[in-house]
């Protein structure tokens, strides 16, 4: 049997906590940050974790995390 490949997009984006849960980052940091306030971006600066409705998708995406 191959190795299975994961998909190198949600390798970028999300990692895999002790638990098993997944953590993200936010979005909305990326540009046209001038109109945005400093406390909205501090705030985008912090992980999440991923909702538990994607976890079985996200376990799928990224096999050997």
């Amino acid at each position: 049997m191959p190795k299975m490949k994961s998909v190198s997009g949600a390798k970028k984006r999300f990692r895999r906590t002790g638990s098993g849960k997944f953590k993200r980052f936010k979005c909305g940091k990326s540009h046209i940050l001038t109109k945005k306030t400093t406390k909205r971006k501090r705030r985008l600066r912090k992980m999440v974790t991923a909702d538990a409705t994607n976890v079985r998708q996200l376990a799928q995406l990224l096999p050997y995390a």
